[in-house]
């Protein structure tokens, strides 16, 4: 007996020893095994509060375990008392079998969101014990209950909105009594093709209202993030063993391919210019009407991401997307360049599991220090609805050699201490600092201008958006923001223009001629719900700037025509003079549906000067025309061409 303190401290050195020997991390970088079993199994998603304590679904009725544990799943809250990266203390927020194989975790002061297909629940602490005393159905819907293809973590944004996602099992999204809902324009929220295919993004206010699908057709779009500049990234996860995972930019409007859009069929059915690589066959890239990838990963099981806007990390990290690929057991992060209107990555490994395949990183989230923590589901396996091990469960934290794990002193209670606290790297930092500076209104006017006038150009992106929601200066802000010259700057100040009250008609007449592509991408996509002439000079203006090869720019253009496709053509055709038939006049025509487009497709096909192993995508472009006008077209070319 009196050997046995020996003992654990042995095994715990030794625990600790192998933890640190099991991975290959980035040079620079230290691991800590944060805390393990038995305090804590098998972790979902996570969350680190504005106190810098790490909160985690803990899932053991998942799959094949379901009613493993009689009291229901947990949601836990661990703490970090002593600076050294491990936490001395673990407590149970909350347990109960409405909470059994939780993917989804967000909190918000005494709110916390957890998504639990087939519900989104909010739990309360009124008396800030750190237990919940009372909960509230936020949204429901048809969704496989348990699974993780349906609801995931919501996310909070620098507009003061909402973000979140479900996959291509979340069906629909229904309010507590039952009632699908609709988004802002009316349209019901379901996966039905009509017009909206398999897993979609959105975004609400704060109590839920508003929705907003943003993007839709993806298979397992797991985790969505969103960064200072209201830009959202996600990963998506192809069917199982074709080696296409890929990561999204999300284009607002943009239809992600992953079936037909015309069927709802899946990859694998054969269509016209149907491309020979799977990467691209297998998410429809071939087609026009699908937003290209910012890349792809190969094999995998994408989970949690974030995009990392801190300063403790190397600076190869900053302002880059972090991701979990519990498949392959890493962790990585995908340096984002500008490619066109849209973006293009790189890929590198922070940490690697070396010899332990039961590492199974799920989500990443930035502490109020910047360092990160890693959840680890810990099993021999990943995906197909499996779970073999539910007596381990692991948290990491990764930062700098030698960097202890300090809480920074954060105030909220005046403009200038919420306005410090807004340049923090953690989402609930800047949610406490934004909730105290929307309360003060214009009074927060002068402490915010400091920070617009940052050097940092993600902290100068925070501070706008609160500046542009001041009480009758919107218009004020926003045609400050139109003349900066950081374009990132520039396309907040359109889409605060489509938040508030300033008449975006007029913030597009200042930006379609900009110099930057991605302003002309984000003033393209504004068009999508407006409509008359003036709509369409402006998108005839657009159009003559895309350059040939930007299919993010291409889409932009064809989400902006969406149900004007007639008067947006005409105008483009007047402007160019008819001069259509070049190298730039051949994409759009190949992406557009007017009523006129069938025509010049079938003239493109026709013509002795389009390469022969290009004609099959033409063919595949008249499929998105009207039936009546893909006819005629074909009979043209059958007729010329017997």
């Amino acid at each position: 007996m009196k050997c046995l303190p020996l003992i654990l401290i042995l095994f715990v050195f030794l625990k600790e020893i192998r933890a640190e020997s099991q991975f290959v991390m980035d040079d620079g970088l230290e691991l800590t095994l944060s805390a393990s079993e038995p305090e804590i199994l098998s972790l979902s998603n996570i969350d680190v509060d504005h106190k810098g304590r790490v909160w985690a679904c803990e899932v053991i009725n998942y799959g094949p375990n379901k009613g493993k544990r009689k009291e229901g799943d947990r949601i836990l809250i661990m703490e970090d008392k002593d600076g050294d990266g491990k936490m001395d203390e673990v407590k149970t927020f909350y347990q109960g079998n409405d909470v059994n194989a939780a993917m989804g975790l967000c909190v918000l002061s005494d709110r916390v969101i957890v998504s639990v297909t087939p519900n989104v629940w909010v739990f309360f602490d009124d008396d800030g014990d750190d237990r919940a005393d009372r909960k509230e159905l936020l949204f429901t819907g048809d969704g496989a209950e348990c699974h993780d293809h349906s609801y995931h973590s919501l996310v909070f944004g620098p507009d003061g909105k909402m973000y979140w996602n479900f996959g291509n099992t979340g069906k629909n999204l229904k309010n507590k009594s039952g009632d699908i809902l609709k988004d802002l324009h009316g349209r019901n929220v379901e996966d039905k093709g009509k017009p909206f295919w398999g897993g979609m993004v959105f975004r609400s206010d704060l109590d839920g209202g508003g929705i907003e699908i943003l993007g839709h057709n993806f298979r397992n779009n797991y985790e969505v993030t969103v960064d200072s500049y209201g830009s959202l990234w996600q990963s998506d996860n192809d069917d199982d063993g074709n080696r296409a995972t890929r990561i999204n930019f999300i284009l607002e409007g943009g239809n992600y391919g992953y079936l037909d859009e015309l069927t709802g069929e899946g990859w694998r059915k054969e269509r016209a210019g149907m491309h020979q690589d799977v990467s691209l066959k297998h998410w429809h890239l071939n087609d026009p009407g699908v937003v290209p990838n910012v890349l792809q990963t190969g094999a995998g099981a994408p989970t949690g991401i974030t995009v990392y806007e801190g300063k403790l990390l190397p600076k190869r990290y900053r302002n880059q997307l972090i991701h979990c690929e519990s498949g392959v057991n890493v962790v990585r992060a995908y340096p984002i360049k500008d490619d066109g209107a849209g973006y293009k990555a790189d890929s590198i490994e922070v940490m690697k599991s070396v010899d332990d395949r039961s590492f199974r990183p799920i989500d990443v989230a930035v502490a109020p220090d910047g360092s990160l923590f890693i959840s680890d589901w810990y099993d021999p396996v990943v995906g197909g609805f499996q779970q073999r091990d539910i007596a381990r469960g692991r948290l990491y934290r990764i930062a700098p050699k030698g960097s202890k794990y300090i809480n920074p002193k954060l105030g909220f209670e005046t403009a200038l201490e919420a306005s410090e606290a807004l340049k923090n790297p953690n989402y609930c930092v800047r949610y406490e600092a934004w909730k105290k500076l929307h309360k003060m209104g214009n009074a927060a006017e002068e402490a915010l201008l400091k920070l617009y006038h940052s050097s940092d150009s993600r902290i100068k992106a925070r501070a706008l958006w609160l500046l542009g929601k001041c009480k009758g200066r919107e218009q004020f802000y926003v045609n400050m923001a139109l003349k900066d010259e950081d374009p990132d700057i520039r396309i907040i100040a359109i889409r605060l223009a489509r938040q508030t009250n300033v008449p975006i008609i007029e913030v597009l007449q200042k930006t379609s001629n900009d110099p930057s592509p991605k302003v002309r991408r984000e003033c393209a996509i504004s068009l999508t719900h407006l409509h008359g002439e003036e709509k369409a000079r402006l998108w005839a203006n657009l159009a003559e700037l895309h350059q040939v090869g930007d299919r993010w720019s291409l889409e932009a253009l064809g989400i902006g025509a969406s149900d004007d496709w007639d008067d947006c053509l005409s105008a483009w055709l007047e402007k160019i003079q008819n001069n259509w038939d070049t190298p730039q006049g051949r994409e759009i025509i190949w992406r557009s549906r007017a009523k006129e487009s069938a025509t010049l497709i079938a003239k493109i096909i026709k013509s002795k000067e389009t390469p022969e192993k290009e004609r099959p995508k033409y063919f595949r472009a008249l499929d998105f025309q009207s039936a009546s006008q893909r006819d005629e077209a074909l009979l043209q070319i059958l007729q010329e061409n017997p």
